[in-house]
């Protein structure tokens, strides 16, 4: 199982919940940088999900271009389940942002960076 998976799999509400605006905007001092910075770790939880999905799915993929030979497979099916069953990026990030497991830094610029 991938870091990412077992990190997934360690209490993560899979639903949104209401998180204090206040509480968002106390880690950085501005509400707008706060939400930056999880928009920016969203993004990385989603291509990193989405490059190891691929991977899984690569296994089963048919390189040939006949339509006949198309079938289901279900161990695919059962893969693809799993990822859709996972939490949002956004809940996730959201989530790391509150217990402090995101490190950012601000540059002279104003520009947030990961």
């Amino acid at each position: 199982m991938s870091k990412l998976r077992r990190q997934l799999s360690a209490n993560t509400p899979s639903v949104v919940e209401t998180k204090s605006l206040i509480d968002i905007k106390a880690k950085t001092g501005n509400l707008y940088e706060s939400i930056a910075i999880v928009a920016r770790r969203a993004n990385q939880i989603n291509v990193s999900i989405r490059e190891e999905l691929h991977n899984k799915l690569e296994e089963f993929a048919s390189h040939t271009d006949s339509l006949e030979e198309i079938h289901e497979n279900k161990e695919q099916i059962e893969i693809s389940r799993a990822y859709e069953k996972m939490p949002n990026p956004a809940i996730l990030a959201t989530q790391e942002f509150m217990e402090g497991k995101v490190y950012y830094r601000k540059n002279e610029d104003n520009d947030l960076f990961r």
